[in-house]
């Protein structure tokens, strides 16, 4: 069985499909948004501790401990300042927007290989947002 990096052709469209994100997205915006948060130390350092106290308020969820309404109100604070921030907004936009591409080019592969042909828009209609939403619409 041919690998994907012997199989010259599929590198070929990967490359052209790679070239068309960069084009098509205007790249360069997501590529500085992304290196101004990268640049900046202060908004990393308060990305990572929203991150933390999101995880540790999770994580008790989880376990049914009790939540300390004055945690929830600090990590709110926190996470209003820090959306107000637009190097941080910027840089949660680009990651969005990586990520609806990421999503759909998977979608399309996953697809493929589920029909053996290459999909339509139809054979995405399935009434949810893709796989493990659990959103029922």
């Amino acid at each position: 069985m041919e690998t994907i990096t012997e199989n010259e052709a599929i590198l070929q469209k990967t490359r052209e499909l790679c070239q068309a994100i960069i084009v098509e997205l205007d790249f360069q915006t997501i590529r500085r948004q992304v290196d101004a948060f990268l640049a900046d130390e202060g908004v990393k350092a308060q990305y990572q501790d929203l991150s933390d106290r999101g995880a540790m308020l999770q994580h008790k969820q989880q376990t049914g401990a009790p939540l300390d309404m004055t945690e929830i109100a600090d990590f709110e604070k926190r996470r209003e300042s820090f959306l107000g921030n637009p190097v941080a907004k910027g840089f949660l936009d680009a990651q969005q927007i990586m990520h609806q591409v990421q999503e759909s080019v998977s979608q399309y592969v996953a697809k493929t290989f589920e029909l053996g042909r290459l999909p339509l828009a139809e054979d995405f209609d399935h009434g949810s947002c893709g796989h493990g939403c659990g959103c029922s619409h």
